[in-house]
C-alpha cells in the first residue's frame, strides 16, 4: 500500500513540474526512497542497487519526503478526528541523532544520547494519529507540548488526555499519575490502570520506530521534521 500511494503521489508530482525524463521512473523512485525510510538504506547502498549516482539518490528522496510532508495534517486538522474519540493519549520520545557533542540543544539529559524530541497522540486503541514537527532533543516534554499547542487543544475541546508524569502540572482535562511513596490504595488503582493506558502510547512509539531511518537520523536537523511527517502519512496510507 505504502509503494503504490508513494508512486502515485511522485508521479502527480512530476506531471505538476511538467517533468519529461528521469533516470528512474516512479515507480523505482519510490521504492527508493522506501528502502531509506524503513529499512535505513545509506545514500552509497542505494546508488550501487539502482544504477544511479549518490547526488541522483539524494535529490530522489528529498524530493519523496517533500510530496509526502506536504500531506501531513497540522494539529488542527487532526483534532477534527481526535475530538471524537472518548480520549487521547499523549507521549514524547527522543528520535536520536549523529549530533556531536558540542550540539548542547540536542543532547537529552533524560535519554543521555542527542536526538529530537517528538510528540505522539495515540487514540484509545494504540493506533497512532498525529505526531508533531520536531524540537531539539534537551526540550522537556512538558514544553514541547505547549510550544506545539498540545496542551491548549485538548483543553478546548475538554478531551481526556492520559500523559506520563513528566506532563505534571498542565492540569485541565490531561491526567498523569500520583507521584509520592504513601499512596492512599484508590491513587494506587488509579496509577495500575493509568499505566495500562499509557502502555498504548509506547506500543504507537514502538510502530514510529519500526521505520529504522527514524533510530538514528543522519540528515540535517532542518529536514528531520519533513521526514517524521512524511512517515506518518506513509503510515496512515499502509494502515
Amino acid at each position: 500500500m505504502a509503494l503504490r500511494f508513494l508512486t502515485e503521489r511522485l508521479k502527480a508530482s512530476r506531471q505538476e513540474i511538467g517533468t519529461r525524463w528521469r533516470r528512474l521512473p516512479a515507480e523505482r523512485q519510490a521504492l527508493l526512497a522506501l528502502a531509506h525510510l524503513r529499512c535505513g538504506d545509506t545514500y552509497a547502498q542505494l546508488a550501487a542497487g539502482f544504477g544511479v549516482g549518490i547526488a541522483t539518490v539524494y535529490r530522489y528522496i528529498r524530493e519523496a519526503v517533500e510530496a509526502l510532508a506536504t500531506l501531513a495534517p497540522s494539529l488542527t486538522e487532526a483534532m477534527r478526528t481526535i475530538r471524537e474519540k472518548a480520549f487521547v493519549i499523549l507521549d514524547g520520545t527522543l528520535l536520536p541523532n549523529d549530533r556531536i557533542a558540542a550540539d548542547t540543544p540536542y543532547y537529552s539529559g533524560k535519554h543521555k544520547r542527542h536526538g529530537m524530541n517528538v510528540q505522539v497522540l495515540t487514540d484509545p486503541f494504540g493506533r497512532l494519529l498525529w505526531v508533531s514537527p520536531t524540537l531539539p532533543g534537551s526540550t522537556h516534554d512538558l514544553t514541547a507540548a505547549r510550544q506545539q499547542g498540545i496542551i491548549e487543544a485538548v483543553t478546548e475541546v475538554e478531551l481526556r488526555c492520559w500523559a506520563e508524569k513528566a506532563y505534571r502540572g498542565t492540569g485541565g482535562p490531561v491526567r498523569v499519575p500520583f507521584r509520592g511513596r504513601r499512596l492512599k490504595r484508590w491513587q494506587l488503582r488509579h496509577n495500575t490502570t493509568h499505566a495500562k493506558i499509557r502502555c498504548l502510547g509506547e506500543q504507537a512509539i514502538a510502530t514510529l520506530k519500526r521505520w529504522r531511518l527514524l533510530r538514528k537520523l543522519r540528515c540535517s536537523t532542518n529536514r528531520m521534521t519533513a521526514i517524521v511527517q512524511a512517515v506518518l502519512v506513509l503510515h496512515h496510507a499502509s494502515a
